[in-house]
């Protein structure tokens, strides 16, 4: 990912899941009692007998006058909400209404200790407490629009129910009632039971009808100031992206907070269309009586006529897979579990045997927009299967090196795998077009189906270029000529390979590191070919890249090991390792030390299961839907411009405001 994309992704370590809901109410709760104390200290001056009944007192008026209107809008606001279309959560909805308790605690104890300091009458108090209710009518507003993405109307309703209650309570306790009439009548002799003024903390008889004028005019002007916000802030997305920036943050707090897919959500509305190869190898474990008339044999393939190929090659698919490679076009990613940012684990899950899913030459603007559009990738590399032919054949590995990129392939039957990299200089994806045209670079060895992996081992981390250059293979790149040369190179050595029948061993470390420790789960994977005495070792750990230094070290602790003749390791590239932070090489948090003892151990379970298999390969095209192209930076560049031009925009809106609030007051 560029250094905007890594900026936008390092935002989801500030997001945190809200705590069940009833963990905030009890909070809420014993908050509210605590504050009763504090705001409403009637026993402040009363004898010490009568202090604690007293203190008792101010609690209980704490809970009423406080902790209900929380406890109601927590309760109350999803119902509301949902009735009108929304989407909050019980959970959200609690922490929401904690948030806002909090706010008018704060205020009203802050607004306490001045007018006692400075010898303020209550009526401090109470222009404060009407600001407060205010405040978090607008705090509530602006969450509500973000979250469940309704009119401005229905939002206000669910909105209202904290300050409204709030306001309900000191309308009754108050004995406002006595000062409104009806006709020649005062409004009490028809309501009498609203009045309950004698009842009230003596805090709130200072209150006026006023105070509720204000509080309604003030609520007005904050709700403008929030729907202002919210346009000028999702206006530049709807025109260049044609989506809401509201869906976007509603999906990303969603996700990574609650694991929800609403994010999917809004990238199926910015996707695109495309055509993507799915290109898979398949091997096969022989038949027993197949496997024994080739054991101590001369090494051929035992049809006669040296090609792996005939009855004995088409008979050796009944055989049990042994290990799959699928490598699809596309970017496992954006981030966590949403799209296919757990594309391995779930090629994994699909495949008869030990499943490989290396990296392919993709990068972010083709993620899939929706899990959804995996199972369409997995369909396709199941039918490539069932019109895959097997063979004996395969040849030994050859390398290819121009410039900065290195390139290890074999060909297998009518097909080839080949990994790419560019280490020991740091490396980020291969562009789609620069990958397309290096797999023909290898085929112009004769071979039919390409399996071109990037083996993305080597990055220097987001922060290393400070002009956002993190090494990404583009068309027209130095780096892009140098792959197609190696590539070129490699086929050329293909044409000339030595071939002979194909023995295969794997091995599987599923390990105890977990996703925060750069590791996914399908932990570390070990492929060991051997074709006419030639080995080569392909090690596969699932994680997001490599911290420059490890492969080489992993390269050298494999090949003392095993005696292969090359090797190469590979990241699959998930982006199950990227929940909480953007940038989480594997080598960051794991002990290197650890990591190489089960590299190597895998490695040499992985020689010692060498055996002859039949191997087929095959490609299928299928049509799915991306991010498209640019769209990925388009959408980080906004995000990261939002935020940044945000903070203007709303203290701007809030000077505003306060401007307007100000003159309410002195004209009140």
């Amino acid at each position: 990912m560029t250094a905007s994309q890594g900026r936008l992704a390092a935002l989801s370590r500030f997001i945190f899941a809200a705590p069940r809901w009833h963990r905030s109410l009890a909070f809420a709760v014993l908050l509210s009692g605590l504050a009763g104390v504090a705001v409403f200290d009637a026993g402040a001056t009363m004898e010490a007998e009568f202090r604690v009944l007293l203190v008792g007192h101010d609690a209980w008026q704490g809970l009423v006058f406080i902790g209900f209107p929380t406890v109601l809008a927590a309760l109350g606001t999803t119902p509301v909400d949902r009735a009108m279309g929304g989407r909050l959560t019980f959970n959200r909805s609690a922490l929401l209404a904690l948030a806002c308790e909090v706010i008018v605690v704060t205020a009203l104890v802050s607004a306490g200790l001045v007018a006692f300091v400075f010898g303020f009458a209550h009526g401090l108090v109470l222009d404060v407490l009407v600001v407060a209710l205010a405040s978090i009518f607008a705090l509530r507003l602006f969450v509500i629009l973000g979250i469940s993405r309704v009119s401005v109307p229905r939002a206000c309703l669910s909105a209202g129910i904290q300050p409204g209650a709030a306001a309900v309570l000191a309308f009754v306790y108050s004995g406002t009632i006595r000062l409104l009439v009806v006709g020649d009548a005062p409004l009490e002799a028809y309501v009498g039971w609203l009045a309950r003024g004698e009842s009230g903390p003596p805090a709130l008889q200072a209150v006026t009808v006023d105070h509720f004028l204000l509080l309604v005019a003030l609520s007005a002007v904050y709700a403008a100031a929030v729907w202002a916000f919210l346009v000028g802030i999702d206006r530049p997305w709807r025109r260049s992206l044609g989506v809401s920036v509201l869906d976007f943050v509603r999906g990303f707090v969603g996700h990574v907070a609650e694991g929800s897919r609403e994010l999917e959500q809004f990238f199926e509305k910015l996707g695109e269309e495309a055509i993507v190869p799915v290109s898979v190898a398949s091997f096969r474990r022989l038949p027993e009586e197949r496997t024994t008339a080739t054991d101590g044999g001369d090494g051929g393939d035992g049809d006669g006529d040296g090609d792996g190929t005939g009855e004995e090659g088409a008979d050796a698919a009944s055989g049990p897979e042994k290990a799959r490679v699928v490598l699809p076009m596309v970017h496992p990613g954006p981030m966590g579990e949403v799209g296919g940012g757990n594309l391995p684990q779930r090629i994994a899950e699909r495949a008869e045997g030990l499943a490989f899913a290396p990296h392919a030459t993709a990068g972010h603007d083709f993620n899939l927009v929706s899990e959804r559009e995996v199972g369409r990738i997995l369909d396709a590399a199941d039918r490539a299967l069932d019109r895959m032919e097997y063979g004996r054949e395969a040849s030994v590995p050859v390398t290819g090196e121009v410039g900065t990129a290195h390139t290890l392939a074999q060909r297998f039957g009518n097909g080839a795998f080949a990994a790419a990299t560019f280490a020991p200089e740091s490396a980020d994806d291969v562009a789609f077009g620069v990958g397309q045209s290096a797999a023909a670079e290898l085929r112009r060895s004769g071979v039919e189906d390409v399996l071109l992996a990037d083996a993305h081992n080597c990055h220097a981390g987001l922060d290393a270029a400070e002009d956002g250059d993190l090494g990404h293979v583009t068309p027209g790149s130095p780096r892009s000529y140098d792959l197609y040369g190696a590539a070129a190179l490699a086929g050329e050595a293909l044409s000339d390979a030595a071939s002979g029948p194909l023995e295969l061993g794997v091995a599987h470390e599923p390990t105890d590191w977990e996703r925060e420790e750069g590791i996914g789960p399908l932990g570390l994977r070990v492929a060991i070919t051997r074709v006419d005495g030639r080995e080569a070792a392909y090690v596969l750990v699932d994680g997001n890249n490599m911290v420059p230094g490890v492969r080489e070290r992993l390269l050298d602790a494999v090949t003392a090991e095993t005696g292969v003749d090359h090797a190469e390791v590979l990241t699959s590239d998930t982006h199950a390792v990227n929940v909480g932070q953007a940038d989480n090489r594997v080598g960051d948090a794991v002990d290197e030390a650890a990591l190489t003892d089960a590299v190597v151990e895998t490695a040499a379970a992985a020689h010692a299961d060498l055996e002859p298999v039949a191997v087929g390969t095959a490609t299928e095209r299928v049509t799915v839907t991306v991010f498209g192209n640019d769209r990925t930076e388009t959408l980080a560049s906004q995000a990261n411009a939002a935020l940044s031009l945000g903070a203007a925009l709303l203290a701007a809106v809030v000077l505003c405001a306060l401007a307007v609030s100000l003159l309410l007051f002195l004209f009140a």
